[in-house]
Formats: structure tokens, sequence, C-alpha cells
């Protein structure tokens, strides 16, 4: 299979029917470059950032003073492009779909995989992803609209302020998706078991209320249609970590493209347990 790879393009539906390992070797070979939701039942998602390693302790505890927006669920050791708490023969250089390359807090480069960029002082962090409980949901027979419409999942900047640690702050980042009104309550029973995915919806109803002044505008992913009977609910976002980097300006730093995540061995269900500093 990895010999016809490097040579022929994927679509989201082919890589939907493949294994973790097969999925991660496809991205390896840079064969495709989209959003990853819905792929792989069972794993956990996960955000990635990149840093060089002294700007990495502050950015820990800014993950750890922001848990609902940024659930740590794993970090390198310094140089190391592998994370073994969360797979086995993870390469963090290659095995997502594409990553946004930041220098002094603005995205310069897309790219399919950083081999190149790689430093011996890097350290890497894994945060848990919405995309997660989205398996969940569906088999509760939730749908989910970004998915069965073939989009990435819309994410908006909020008026939430994030608790800044050292250079790392900003307004948090959520995710949005169309609830039915009458199942409202089985979404956040089923949600608030992922906390290490970012748990059970943090608002329901209003954008107004959270600062978002256009559904039809997000800031990052798709607009997605709702429908009648159905309510907007957003739950924190991962890309809350890009927002910190752009107010941090480091001089350089790597992350997943949103909706573009690291696919890890580790169970959906799972938290995970992250080294302390």
């Amino acid at each position: 299979m990895e010999s016809n790879l490097a040579s022929q393009p994927m679509t989201h539906a082919q890589l939907a029917k493949m294994s973790v390992h097969s999925v991660r070797n496809a991205l390896r070979a840079n064969v495709y470059s989209g959003h990853t939701a819905g792929l792989c039942t069972g794993r956990l998602q996960c955000n990635l950032v990149i840093l060089p390693a002294a700007e990495g302790a502050d950015f820990q505890r800014f993950c750890a003073e922001n848990p609902v927006f940024c659930p740590l669920t794993g970090v390198s050791e310094r140089g190391q492009p592998s994370m073994p708490n969360l797979g086995t023969g993870i390469d963090l250089r290659s095995d997502l779909p594409m990553y946004f390359v930041y220098r002094k807090g603005q995205t310069v480069e897309q790219v399919l995989d950083i081999n190149a960029l790689w430093r011996d002082d890097f350290m890497a962090f894994a945060v848990g992803c919405s995309f997660t409980f989205e398996h969940a949901l569906m088999r509760a027979g939730i749908e989910m609209r970004h998915i069965t419409t073939g989009v990435t999942v819309p994410m908006f900047h909020t008026n939430i302020p994030t608790v800044q640690v050292g250079p790392f702050g900003g307004p948090a980042v959520v995710s949005m998706r169309p609830i039915p009104e009458h199942r409202i309550d089985d979404v956040k029973t089923i949600c608030a078991t992922f906390p290490h995915a970012h748990g059970a919806p943090i608002h329901i109803g209003d954008p107004a209320d959270i600062g978002i002044a256009d559904m039809h505008a997000p800031d990052w992913g798709a607009a997605v249609p709702i429908k009648d009977g159905e309510v907007p609910a957003f739950w924190g976002c991962g890309v809350t970590t890009q927002v910190a980097l752009s107010h941090a300006e480091p001089d350089i730093a790597i992350t997943h493209a949103p909706g573009a995540m690291l696919i890890t061995d580790a169970d959906e269900t799972a938290p995970r347990d992250v080294p302390s500093l």
C-alpha cells in the first residue's frame, strides 16, 4: 500500500475506511491535506503546538490554567518528534495533514510536513480536540453537520478572555455544531465524559453573548446551516493555542492547520497522563 501512496492523492472518504496506522501512513506520504473530523473512530485526536523549549514552561502552564480550551494530553521530550504516551511510531514532523508555521506570531507558511524545519530544541504539546467526542455523538444519532456536508467545523473568536501566563494569552476560540433543541441534555451528558477533549459545550444559544457577530463568517473552517428546531452549541477549541501564539510572538512556532489534527493511538474515552513541570 505505501508504495502507491506517494503518487496517489486520497480523499476523506477513502481515509474514513482505513485504520489509524494506515491513515497516518497516508498523511506521512503527503497525499491528503484536509480535515480529520470523522476519521479513525475510537481514537483521540489532538491539536499540536511546537515551540522552542525556552518557551515551553510558560506554554504548558497556559494550558494548565485554561483546561477547557487547552486540555493538555501529551508533551514531548526536548528535540524528540514523538509522544510515546499517545502512540507508537508517531512522527510529529509528518503525521498531520497540514502545518502552519508562525514567526513572531504571524502565519508565514503552510506546509505538508516540517522535516526541514525541525530543531533539536523543539518541544511539542498535544491538546485534546473536540473531533474526539463526535463519534460518541453520532452513535447517539446526533448529526455532525460539518461532517455530513464535508467541511471543516466552524470556529470563532470570542470575547472570553483566557488566563494569561507569561506572554501567552488573548481571547478564547470556540467551535460550533448545530444541535436539535430536544437533544441538548444528551449532548451535555455525552460530552461531559470527554474532559480531555473540551468536555461539554460552554455556551448554547445566542452567539452574540460570547462576542460572535456573524455565524455565517467563521474565523476558521466553514459555515454550516442551522435548521429549524436546532440551536448553535459552542465548545472550547484548541485553536485558542494559536491565538495565544499570536499574542506571545515567539521567534518560531508550528501548529496543526485548524481542523487537520494529530490522530493518536489512544482510546478516545481515556484521559491522558501528562508529565508535570
